[in-house]
């Protein structure tokens, strides 16, 4: 008997611990963040496989960059079935990926491929990524096959996503 109380018991607890229509997503915590020269980045910023790429450069002090990034985490959920991915490359500090890059990623639960560039050359590869770019974050590189273009701007979705229907 005190068997079966204790199960009515978790069960309602459970059943009413829960909002209705709630669902919970359940991710993994972040550990580690790959780090890349620009070397080794130059290839994720080249690519022709098929899939629009969306690469938005910015950092964990920036927030005009902090601000956006709901909007490019929505387009990541929303666009990952017609071939779309969204990378997040962060220009933070190596020192501070441990303190407050990967918390950051864990607290806001960032969905998106975050990668560090890690390069002390920023005249060569700001230039190398787009020649108009004056090292200002945010910017966002959209491109595919068909095309490339760079905004030195912050978004929000509705602009994001007009954007990046120019280019599909």
């Amino acid at each position: 008997m005190l068997k079966n109380g204790f199960y009515t018991l978790l069960f309602f607890s459970l059943l009413f611990s829960c909002k209705k229509g709630e669902v919970k997503e359940v991710s993994q915590k972040v550990s580690s963040v790959k780090s890349y020269t620009y070397n080794e980045l130059k290839p994720l910023l080249e690519k022709n496989d098929g899939k629009t790429y969306v690469v938005n450069f910015w950092a964990t002090w920036c927030a005009p960059c902090v601000k956006e990034l709901p909007a490019f985490e929505k387009l990541n959920q929303e666009y990952a079935a017609k071939n779309v991915e969204v990378i997040l490359v962060s220009l933070d500090f190596p020192k501070q990926v441990d303190k407050r890059l990967i918390p950051f990623i864990n607290k806001h639960n960032l969905q998106s491929k975050v990668v560090l560039l890690n390069d002390i050359n920023e005249d060569v590869w700001i230039k190398a990524i787009d020649s108009t770019w004056s090292g200002a974050l945010p910017a966002t590189l959209i491109y595919n096959a068909k095309g490339r273009k760079f905004y030195e701007q912050s978004f929000d979705y509705e602009k994001l996503e007009s954007e990046l229907k120019t280019i599909l």
